[in-house]
């Protein structure tokens, strides 16, 4: 038995699903926080890239103090390793990005 049809035409069915493609999209954005999108896209959606590069600012000092910890918690003997030195420049980028992005929310 053949299931029964919910849309009239094709063009409803489009229109079903990009309207679903719209909502899980806004879904998505609210679920982690972001304003919706721009209704026109040539309009910047500043606001929301605002709030975006705010969380990545936090999550980026989150990561850097967890770095120092485990830096700080390691011997004497590692600490002066050539791991040491390969963790610390690994450091020293996170710093310079965090520093960036510092900035550009400014």
């Amino acid at each position: 038995m053949p299931q029964p049809k919910k849309h009239n035409s094709h063009a409803e069915r489009q229109a079903a699903y990009r309207k679903r493609q719209r909502e899980a999209l806004a879904a998505h954005l609210n679920e982690k926080g972001l304003p919706p999108l721009s209704a026109i896209s040539t309009i910047p959606s500043r606001s929301r890239w605002h709030q975006a590069m705010s969380s990545i600012e936090a999550q980026m000092m989150r990561i850097e103090a967890e770095m120092e910890a485990y830096y700080d918690e390691r011997s004497e003997r590692w600490q002066q390793s050539d791991k040491a030195e390969e963790f610390d420049q690994k450091l020293e980028d996170l710093r310079a990005a965090l520093k960036i992005v510092t900035e550009w929310i400014a």
